[in-house]
């Protein structure tokens, strides 16, 4: 090897390896003081779009448990007026049982119809009242309520809370009418399989006659009795919005025909399911009947009876529906802090620094640097052997 002093190899290679070790350095000093393995993409570009996703995924999951904790406030909420609303009814039955003994005279039987007038007040006020953030849950106007529960955008990541059974609204005006003497008009039905797709009704009020056509209550022979067919009518947002319905029993409490009812006072002069044809079923025509609570006999008094029993019944099969959801939230919140918790670990093992493991590296990078301090400033010495030839 030649002497030369325009050119030191011997410190321009101590330079370069000084140079790497002082990025190593910089690198390590950077993933001890935040924590993370990946500080850039330029880190690992891989592992950067594998823990972004996991980290949309863990944010995901934690909206979504919050979501399904308002789901659990609206059940809450409408279950808990849903709740009163039983006891009101508990207290109507209570009074019409009273009502049914020809003990009470005139002004008793009165007495009883002004206690169970307040009572049914009651149950309108809380219809028109109870909402969550202003959604009104108990009048009908919402029939369900969707939550995204899910990181993804799909209908598996969601949850729906149906309200049309807890229509408390429809239930109050059943019972009253505004004066417990509401006029409803009664459709036998023989057979509950010919019922099939939308139903039209057609109401009569000051000479003027109104039609609402339902949504597709069902197939055909997809209704096992008639209370699983008024249930699908209660559903129906245009139905309950105009109309409400009880069911008519025979001497062995089986359904055999429905009472529908004009929430605006009309009268329901026809009925068409579009199987059955007139007449709703295979039964007879509709026929005009007194409904609504009325305590003025005994016989009107057990007819009340059978009328309460039947909304008791509806707002029991609400609140069993709405505890089903409100337990099926609670089981996805926790799948949900369980599935965050195991991606958050995923996410930290290709993102977080191994802090013991980069402290080694940054020990032994230090060293290679006073090291390689060290021999740049002798390979920068080694030429000065030239000025002895020189001198």
């Amino acid at each position: 090897m030649g002497f030369q002093i325009n050119t030191n190899v011997s410190a321009m290679n101590a330079y370069r390896n000084l140079s790497n070790t002082q990025n190593d350095m910089s690198k390590s000093l950077e993933k001890l003081s935040s924590g993370l393995r990946i500080n850039r993409a330029a880190d690992d570009a891989a592992g950067l779009a594998l823990a972004e996703g996991l980290r949309s995924q863990v944010n995901g999951l934690g909206v979504a448990a919050r979501n399904a904790q308002d789901g659990i406030g609206v059940i809450q909420t409408a279950e808990g007026a849903l709740s009163e609303t039983h006891a009101i009814l508990q207290r109507m039955r209570d009074l019409a049982v009273q009502a049914g003994n020809d003990s009470n005279n005139e002004e008793s039987r009165a007495a009883i119809s002004t206690e169970v007038a307040g009572l049914a007040a009651e149950l309108d006020r809380m219809a028109k009242t109870t909402n969550f953030n202003g959604n009104q849950l108990l009048n009908g106007s919402t029939t369900s309520m969707a939550f995204q529960v899910g990181a993804e955008g799909n209908v598996n990541n969601q949850i729906t809370i149906n309200l049309g059974s807890a229509n408390v609204q429809a239930v109050a005006n059943t019972l009253t009418g505004g004066d417990l003497t509401t006029t409803g008009t009664s459709f036998a039905i023989a057979d509950v399989a010919d019922l099939a797709g939308p139903a039209s009704f057609t109401t009569s009020k000051d000479g003027v006659a109104t039609t609402v056509t339902t949504g597709a209550l069902g197939a055909a022979a997809s209704f096992d009795s008639v209370e699983d067919y008024a249930a699908a009518l209660r559903e129906d947002a245009a139905f309950a919005a105009n109309f409400s319905v009880a069911v008519e029993t025979d001497a062995n409490g089986a359904g055999v025909g429905i009472v529908v009812t004009a929430l605006n006072g009309g009268t329901l002069t026809t009925a068409d399911n579009a199987t059955a044809g007139a007449g709703l079923g295979a039964g007879a025509e509709g026929t005009s009947v007194t409904g609504g609570l009325n305590f003025d006999n005994a016989a009107n008094a057990q007819a009340s009876i059978e009328m309460i029993d039947e909304q008791i019944k509806t707002i029991s099969t609400a609140r069993a529906e709405l505890g089903a959801v409100q337990n099926r939230f609670e089981s996805t919140i926790n799948s949900l802090n369980v599935s965050a918790e195991n991606l958050s670990a995923a996410e930290s093992r290709i993102r977080d620094t191994d802090m013991a493991k980069e402290m080694s590296n940054f020990t032994r990078s230090s060293i290679l640097s006073q090291a390689g301090t060290a021999m740049l400033a002798q390979a920068n010495q080694m030429n000065q052997g030239v000025l002895q030839l020189l001198g």
